[in-house]
Order: C-alpha cells, then structure tokens, then sequence
C-alpha cells in the first residue's frame, strides 16, 4: 500500500454550488485501475486512487429506512421488493426510483443509478457531476430539458443531510419530515444506450434529483434543498402524457417548514461507507 494523502478544498462542478469536500488519495497503483463508475475524475497525469468524497454537493445524502409495505401503500405500487433500511444513500448508488411511462402506465418502481447521463452523452462518467438539476433552469439546461418534460419520476426518500460550514469545518445536519413519513424528492431520469459508434446492449438508466430554493427554516445550512413533492401532486408529476412545462413548473418550490425538523448528527454520516443507524442519531452541539 502507498501513503494515503488528503487533498482539501477541491469543489465537484455539479448543477448546484457544492460544498468545498475532501478527497482520500492512495498512491500504489496505476491510473488505468482508477475511475470505476463509482468515481470522480481526477487528474490522469497522477498515479492515485479516488475514495469516495466525505462531503457531496447538496442533495448529496439521503435515507429511505421506511418499511417497503408502507412505501408500496403511499406510492400505490402493486408491487414492492423487501427493501434493507438505508441511512447513507449516496451519488452514483443505486436508488429507487417510482416512473410511469406511455408504454407502462401503471406506477412501477426500478432501481437506477444516481447521477444522470443524457441520452446524447459521450462518456457516462458525466453523470457524476449531475446528481442535482436546479429547477429554476431545468428548461435551458441541454442536459435537463428533454427529461424535465418527458421523463419525470419520483425519488423515494424519508430524509437527507445537508452539511453547513463552520469555521474550517463541515457540521452535518439531518432534514426530514416532523412525523417521519416518507416523502418523494422530484426527480428526472434517462436511459443512456451508448454511443452511435459504441452501443451498450443494456442501457444505463440514471436520475437526478431536482432542488430549489432552500425555505427560511434551512437558509442558515444551505441556500438549496431538494423539491419535496405534495403526495396529491405525484400524479401530474408523472404523467406521461404532459409535456409542457406550465402544469409542472408551479411544483417545484420549496415544501412547507412547518412540516419539517432539523436535527446535528455526527460526522459519522460524512463517510459514505457508513451506512448504518448512527448516522441519524442527533447530537448537542458546544457553544
């Protein structure tokens, strides 16, 4: 094993501001072992291996922990896998996602790949720098536009984390809803078949989770959160048949505080690895 350095204050270029995060570097193997689908890209010129950062960009981390029974009753799905609890979801990671499509009008759930690669993209690993689309410019974004009105989904959720600076530091912060029902984050997803001179026979599906302004309650954390969607307004969200941007617009706002609590969790969260009850525990926070 080579030496592990830490590269600080580097900044992933994502649709939102990100957070400034750390990067975990080894040193022992060559660069053609180094960028799984699972990584960021780092400069080729250097030997190094990427861990995966301790802080993403905001939406960055979120938990979906709600039994699958309940899950399938509030999103009206016929059927349901018997999902494990999950604490720390992060980008590039499979996540459930609810769809309706023309030729599938019945709401089903699929797992995809968060971070979302256009159908016109030439190299997946794009898709790691998309895991948040803002929804005041989803219409001008080249690669958010298509999706926005003709590929919506619902992203299942039932909190995430945001973290806020503090000094030189990083304090994370649990947001969720008061009675802890699960919600649907809105989102967009796409189907990437490859490129004209390589297809894949599988196609890749990803998706991307829409954020807004963040509402007075979370400004002093972030000035983003993710859209939170009104359980009465899935179903125009999801239909397929509505591609104009007028019914679906007004939906994209920031979802009523009062409904929603703030806890500080502990720095066990930042390391995507941990993905386990601790990451939700709240904690008191010194003076």
């Amino acid at each position: 094993m080579g030496a592990t350095v830490t590269i600080r204050t580097c900044r992933l270029p994502t649709m939102d501001r990100s957070p400034l995060i750390d990067f975990y570097i080894d040193i022992p193997r060559p660069v053609s072992h180094l960028l799984p689908p699972t990584s960021y890209i780092i400069h080729p010129a250097s030997r190094i291996r990427h861990k995966s950062p301790i802080i993403t960009s905001m939406c960055g981390r979120f938990t979906l922990r709600t039994p699958a029974n309940q899950l399938a009753g509030q999103f009206q799905l016929e059927t349901m896998p018997d999902l494990q609890p999950r604490y720390n979801i992060s980008p590039t990671q499979a996540v459930p996602m609810v769809r309706t499509t023309k030729e599938a009008p019945r709401r089903q759930l699929i797992f995809v790949r968060w971070g979302l690669v256009p159908f016109w993209a030439k190299d997946p690993r794009i898709g790691n720098r998309m895991i948040n689309a803002r929804g005041e410019t989803l219409e001008e974004k080249p690669s958010f536009r298509t999706a926005f009105l003709r590929r919506r989904c619902l992203i299942m959720a039932d909190g995430y984390y945001e973290w806020k600076e503090v000094g030189d530091r990083k304090q994370p912060y649990h947001i969720r809803l008061r009675d802890e029902r699960p919600f649907a984050f809105a989102g967009l997803w796409e189907s990437w078949r490859g490129t004209r001179d390589a297809p894949i026979d599988e196609p890749l599906e990803t998706c991307t989770i829409i954020t807004t302004e963040a509402s007075k309650m979370f400004r002093h954390i972030h000035d983003r959160m993710p859209v939170i969607l009104d359980p009465e307004s899935y179903e125009i969200w999801l239909d397929p048949d509505l591609c104009e941007p007028g019914p679906i617009q007004p939906l994209l706002r920031p979802f009523e505080e009062d409904e929603m609590i703030v806890d500080p969790v502990s720095t066990h969260v930042n390391k995507p690895t941990n993905d386990d009850s601790e990451c939700i525990v709240p904690i008191k926070l010194s003076e």
